[in-house]
């Protein structure tokens, strides 16, 4: 599956859940009455202290990598860069993401370990960008992923 397709399988379901969201929030901004409010404000509401202890905490470093890898732009980018060594512009032409989107995740990318920058200044200058070990690492979970597709959905057999 190339990195255009993966960008585009994933719109849709982008826009979705960015949708289903706005309307949850919405619905607890609703669900939210004023007399919640005054006991909060007169301090008969439950405690800060009690909230904190009930917000369950990470439940396994699962979630915590898909944090750092699972928007769609940052699997799409480093999809891409498995295949070596690019400039910001061939990323752009080969991922179809915008500039400041693309700019961003690189950014991201960079703070999380993931992706080198090397910047050129030979004229004309030129930033490369590329994976490290770290994001080299990732290429056994891009064959899984493929592998699982294929096997799954319906899209990827025909």
């Amino acid at each position: 599956m190339s990195s255009q397709e993966l960008a585009g399988t994933e719109t849709a379901d982008t826009a979705a859940e960015e949708a289903d969201a706005a309307a949850s929030e919405a619905e607890a901004d609703a669900s939210e009455s004023p007399a919640a409010g005054a006991d909060a404000a007169a301090g008969t509401g439950a405690s800060a202290e009690t909230d904190a202890s009930t917000t369950p905490e990470t439940p396994c470093p699962v979630v915590d990598s898909i944090e750092q890898i699972g928007s769609k732009w940052r699997l799409v980018v480093l999809h891409e860069l498995l295949s070596g060594e690019a400039r910001f512009n061939e990323l752009k032409r080969e991922t179809d993401a915008n500039a400041r989107t693309l700019s961003r995740v690189l950014d991201d990318l960079q703070e999380t370990g993931f992706v080198h920058r090397r910047l050129e200044e030979d004229s004309p200058v030129a930033t490369y960008y590329s994976l490290t070990d770290k994001g080299e690492s990732l290429a056994p979970v891009f064959e899984e992923i493929d592998d699982w597709a294929h096997e799954w959905l319906a899209e990827c057999q025909a």
